[in-house]
């Protein structure tokens, strides 16, 4: 098997299998301190040490069954933190089974966890926490084995203040007073299938609830949670058409958390607890994205990737993004399926004309040794692997074709962790009455080589033509022709479809100034809430350098931290030389609120690494 190049830990040599977590969370230290408890197997005979994974973290003791324990911290690396090196007290012999028990304490810095103070809530009154521990962030709470390759079951008491409430990606096991403090109360939390760390979530807050379905509760603050209710209210539909194509719902409680604006991902897919960001609430595609991180309930939680590799790969994004199509596909029927099947190859395009169609980031299966997770981050995985996996269903046969071998590949791997060539061996296996049609798909240069994919696709053209057409009559248009342009254009036209219409544009050369005034005048699109459309077109009057625009991009990267918004959108500002300086000045007045990856990302990006 091939060691994960993101972590120190050596899974083939130990196994840590179950977690038992009990700690407190500190909001005046912002730090969570306790002990990590891990039931861990050996996997060869006599053994002597185990290895796991920190960064930024302080250990203050550790015992294995009881008895103390030598412990070392090895050498510091720039994003893998520091291994912790665990001397046990006496050799394990091969599949016998001790309990490492490791007192600590996290950083006021951890780069897993963002803290909030009172007033940068919604409410005012509490302050707030939340996790992030995907990709390798696991660590900077508490040692661990930070690779996909190793699922544990996990058990947790968090002490909090008893005004808070604390939710972890877990099935919720009841509250009891802290023995040790009345002020506080102490949540227990069961997940009872294997997970890998990265999935391992917890949030603190003033928050409430609301039942929208008979397994799902929408959590958030007061001031949203109406409002959240409102929006998700089909959750238990997508719920129950996923089960419909990929099998049952393994996970029993499937629940929703509303986050403070600054979460910087549209959703995480943390077991029971979808994590979502607010900019949801404001926009076309909480469908989509809700739809993702159900459909990863079955790809990337169920069967999981072994190294980080794989996550760019079908394994988890891929095949997730295929899923979350098909049920859209269902709920709105097959031409939207392809419409949006269209834009991902679209915005596939836009993010390889960005990093470069020779960056070895765009392959499907990048070789990440020492590159830091959080740096390759971006939507190839995603529209790459969907593609494949598109292009194979029309190879072989159609939806209802595909379909059914996704439902058998997540039978055969569920629970456990696989690599790019089990899929394959299995894709093989499964249709081999066709394996003359696979041997003709170019796997090396699907895999292994950068830029688009080695073959154009097609695509049902119904609801795409429409945004083709509007954006090419701009792009053509000459000064005298901008009067033609009216609101009329725009009537027929979804939101999906306009999102789509500026994604053609942002595909081209920047139009003109005066064009994106005239749209202005025409369109009003500084007058849409919705985040989609109006990321995509305070990016386009950045690009034609509208200053006009200035202010209302830099109150959007700053209003909300979800990075598919605000680090191009920073970007855009810094190329701009009318806006650069304040741009950069923005930034620094923000960083210390902003959430750690975030910051640091954007630090790279506008050229302020600390």
């Amino acid at each position: 098997a091939m060691a994960d190049g993101s972590s120190f830990a050596s899974p083939s040599c130990c196994l840590t299998r179950h977690l038992y977590l009990r700690c407190r969370v500190d909001f005046a230290a912002r730090a969570l301190r306790g002990t990590a408890a891990f039931t861990a197997r050996a996997e060869r005979e006599a053994l002597r040490r185990l290895v796991l994974d920190t960064k930024d973290v302080q250990v203050f003791k550790v015992t294995v069954n009881g008895q103390d324990a030598k412990f070392a911290f090895g050498e510091k690396h720039s994003f893998k933190g520091t291994p912790l090196e665990i001397t046990l007290p006496c050799e394990l012999r091969r599949g016998q089974e001790a309990i490492v028990e490791i007192s600590f304490e996290s950083s006021p810095k951890s780069s897993a966890l963002q803290w909030f103070s009172p007033e940068q809530t919604s409410g005012k009154k509490h302050p707030f926490l939340f996790s992030q521990c995907q990709a390798a962030h696991c660590r900077a709470i508490f040692p661990c084995q930070d690779t996909p390759a190793v699922k544990l079951t996990y058990y947790a008491e968090i002490s909090v203040p008893k005004e808070l409430v604390a939710l972890m990606s877990a099935n919720r096991d009841g509250e009891v007073p802290d023995p040790e403090d009345c002020s506080r109360k102490i949540y227990r939390f069961s997940q009872n299938v294997p997970i890998p760390c990265y999935l391992v979530a917890l949030v603190v807050g003033a928050l409430e609830s609301r039942k929208i379905g008979p397994r799902t509760l929408v959590w958030a603050e007061k001031e949203l949670v109406d409002k959240s209710a409102y929006e998700f209210a089909e959750t238990e539909a997508m719920l129950k058409t996923a089960e419909d194509l990929a099998g049952p719902y393994v996970w029993g409680q499937y629940d929703l958390l509303v986050l403070p604006p600054s979460f910087p991902y549209g959703g995480m897919e943390n077991p029971c607890l979808t994590f979502v960001t607010p900019t949801l609430l404001v926009s076309v595609t909480l469908i989509k994205v809700i739809a993702h991180e159900i459909s990863h309930s079955w790809t990337g939680n169920l069967v999981t990737n072994k190294t980080w590799e794989h996550f760019w790969y079908v394994l988890n994004e891929g095949h997730t993004v295929y899923l979350e199509r098909r049920i859209g596909g269902r709920l709105f029927g097959e031409q939207f399926r392809q419409f949006k099947a269209l834009g991902g190859w679209r915005e596939l395009q836009s993010t390889i004309n960005t990093l470069g169609d020779k960056n070895p980031i765009t392959n499907l299966v990048p070789n990440l040794n020492e590159t830091d997770l959080d740096t390759a981050y971006s939507s190839v995985p995603y529209e790459k692997g969907f593609a494949l996996l598109f292009y194979l269903e029309q190879l072989l046969g159609g939806p209802d074709v595909f379909m059914g071998f996704l439902k058998a590949y997540i039978q055969q791997f569920a629970y456990k962790s696989i690599e790019t060539e089990d899929w394959k061996k299995f894709l093989y296996s499964y249709f081999k009455d066709k394996v003359d049609v696979l041997d003709k798909v170019d796997w090396n240069a699907w895999f292994y080589a950068p830029g688009m994919p080695p073959v154009k696709l097609t695509y049902d053209m119904t609801l795409a033509n429409a945004c083709v057409a509007l954006s090419q009559r701009w792009i053509k248009a000459k000064e005298s022709d901008l009067g033609s342009f009216s609101s009329a254009d725009l009537k027929e036209m979804s939101s999906h479809q306009l999102i789509e219409f500026l994604g053609l544009l942002h595909l081209e050369a920047p139009l003109p100034l005066s064009h994106i005034q005239r749209m202005q005048q025409v369109y009003d699109f500084n007058a849409i809430n919705n985040s989609e459309i109006r990321f995509r077109w305070l990016s386009l009057c950045i690009k034609s350098k509208w200053e006009a625009a200035i202010p209302l991009a830099l109150k959007m990267v700053t209003d909300q931290g979800r990075m598919k918004f605000t680090r191009p959108l920073f970007r855009d500002l810094y190329n701009f030389d009318k806006s650069r300086d304040l741009t950069v000045k923005t930034f620094l007045e923000h960083r210390a609120s902003m959430h750690p990856v975030t910051s640091m990302l954007v630090g790279k990006d506008l050229k302020q690494d600390q």
